[in-house]
C-alpha cells in the first residue's frame, strides 16, 4: 500500500523551514541534471536520427512533467523528493531504436508504467527494498556515484586552468567557516567558473537567434510483442529496484524515509503521460537527492526538492533555449561542479557500505557495480545488488539474524 503523507506545509511553515543552503542545493542538483544527463538525452537522439522537435519533446517530458511530481511529492510529504528520467533507460532505448519504430518504443513506455503503478500499489516493492541491507544498497551506491570522484580528478589534469581554482575556491571555502556562511562553497566555485569561463572561453551566444518555447510532440502508441521484451522489464527493474534504490539509499543515509510504494506508484504513473510526449521512464534520481541531502538543516532538505522541481518546470517549459545556453559551456564545468558536490555522498556511502555487518557482500556489490558489465540489458548497478545479496547470504549468514 502507499505510504499516506503527513500534515502539509502551509505557506508560513515553508518559510519557516526555508534556508539559503537548501536553495542552493536545489539550484546545484537542476544545473547538474540540466548538464551531463541532458547531454545523453541529446546524444540518443540525435544518433538515432530523431527531429529536434522530438528531441525537445523528450526534454519537456524528462524535466517539465517530472519537475511537477517533484514539487508536489516533496511538498506533501516533506522530503528531498526528487524525479526526473532513467538514465540507463535512455541509453538502452537508444540501442532499442536501431531495430525498433519510435512508435513501439512508446508502447513499451506505457505498459512499463503500467507494470511500475499496479507493483507500487502493490506494496510489493516497498517490502524487496526494506529486504535488502542498506550496507550493500550503499556499496552499489558508491560504485555508481565513483566516477563523479575520479572524473574531477582527470579534469583537474586535462582542464586545469578551470578545474584547480574552482577546487581552490572550494576548499577555500570550505576550511574559512566564517566566509563560507556567506558565500557556500559550491557557489563560490559556479562564480570562479563563470568567471574563469568569460574571461578565458567565453563562448559565442546568439540569444535572439535561439527558438524558446517548447512544443510537445504526442506519438500514438503502437503495442508489440518484441518492444515489450526487449524493454519492459529491464526498464521496470533498472527503474523500481537500481534507481528508486539509489534514490532511497541516499536518501535513508541522510535520515529520510523514502515512501517507496509511493514512489513506485507515482513513477509509474507519470512514466505514462511522460511516455506520450516520447519520454523515458520516470524515477527517484540518485544523483540530485545526493546533493540535495548533501548540506544544511535536514528540516530544509524538501525545500531543495520543491527548487529542483520548479526550475525543471521552467527548464522545461523553455528548453530549446536552454539547451542552446547549457551546451556552450566548457563541459568541465559542470564535471568539476558534480564531482565537488559528491564529495561528502561518496565519503557517507563508502562509510555506510563497509563500517561493520555484510562487508563483503558490500565488496562484492561494489566491485560488479564499478564494471559496468552489462547483461540481458540490464545494467551493472542490478547484478551489483544481487551479487552482493548472494554473496553476503552465503558468506555472512550471520548478519542476516535479528540482533537481540
Amino acid at each position: 500500500m502507499i505510504e499516506a503523507p503527513g500534515p502539509i506545509p502551509s505557506l508560513g511553515e515553508l518559510r519557516r523551514d526555508f534556508h539559503v543552503q537548501a536553495l542552493v542545493n536545489g539550484l546545484l542538483g537542476f544545473i547538474f541534471s540540466a548538464s551531463g544527463p541532458l547531454a545523453i538525452i541529446l546524444s540518443v537522439g540525435t544518433g538515432a536520427g530523431m527531429p529536434a522537435a522530438l528531441i525537445a519533446s523528450w526534454v519537456l517530458g524528462c524535466f517539465g512533467i517530472n519537475g511537477v511530481l517533484s514539487v508536489v511529492l516533496s511538498w506533501a510529504y516533506r522530503k528531498p523528493l526528487a524525479f526526473f528520467w532513467t538514465i540507463p533507460g535512455m541509453v538502452l532505448m537508444g540501442e532499442a531504436l536501431k531495430r525498433l519504430p519510435f512508435n513501439e518504443v512508446v508502447g513499451a513506455y506505457l505498459l512499463t508504467g503500467v507494470l511500475m503503478l499496479a507493483l507500487g500499489l502493490s506494496g510489493l516493492i516497498g517490502r524487496i527494498m526494506k529486504a535488502i541491507p542498506l550496507a550493500i544498497v550503499m556499496a552499489m551506491v558508491a560504485g555508481v556515484f565513483l566516477r563523479f570522484g575520479t572524473d574531477l580528478i582527470r579534469h583537474m589534469q586535462s582542464d586545469a586552468w578551470l578545474a584547480i581554482p574552482m577546487v581552490l575556491v572550494f576548499i577555500a571555502l570550505t576550511v574559512f567557516v566564517r566566509v563560507g556562511r556567506f558565500i557556500p562553497p559550491l557557489i563560490g566555485s559556479v562564480i570562479a567558473g563563470m568567471v574563469l569561463i568569460s574571461v578565458f572561453d567565453a563562448p559565442k551566444i546568439a540569444i535572439d537567434q535561439f527558438h524558446w518555447l517548447a512544443d510537445p510532440v504526442i506519438t500514438a502508441p503502437v503495442f508489440s510483442l518484441r518492444a515489450c521484451l526487449e524493454l519492459v522489464v529491464p526498464l521496470s527493474i533498472t527503474v523500481l529496484v537500481v534507481q528508486n534504490g539509489q534514490g532511497a539509499a541516499v536518501l535513508r543515509a541522510a535520515g529520510h524515509d523514502a515512501p517507496i510504494n509511493t514512489v513506485a506508484s507515482a513513477c509509474g504513473l507519470w512514466s505514462m503521460m511522460t511516455a506520450m510526449v516520447g519520454s523515458v521512464s520516470t524515477c527517484l534520481t540518485g544523483p540530485t537527492n545526493a546533493i540535495l541531502v548533501s548540506s544544511g538543516p535536514r528540516d530544509s532538505h524538501y525545500i531543495g526538492g520543491i527548487t529542483v522541481g520548479v526550475l525543471a518546470m521552467l527548464f522545461g517549459l523553455f528548453s530549446p533555449g536552454f539547451i542552446g545556453l547549457l551546451m556552450a559551456t566548457p563541459s568541465a564545468f559542470i564535471v568539476v561542479l558534480g564531482g565537488l558536490a559528491m564529495l561528502k555522498v561518496l565519503q557517507t556511502a563508502f562509510q555506510s557500505a563497509f563500517k561493520a555487518a555484510f562487508s563483503f557482500g558490500a565488496l562484492i556489490c561494489f566491485l560488479i557495480t564499478v564494471s559496468g558489465i552489462e547483461i540481458a540489458s540490464i545494467g551493472a548497478a542490478f547484478w551489483g545488488l544481487l551479487g552482493g545479496y548472494l554473496a553476503s547470504r552465503l558468506f555472512e549468514p550471520a548478519d542476516f539474524e535479528p540482533s537481540k
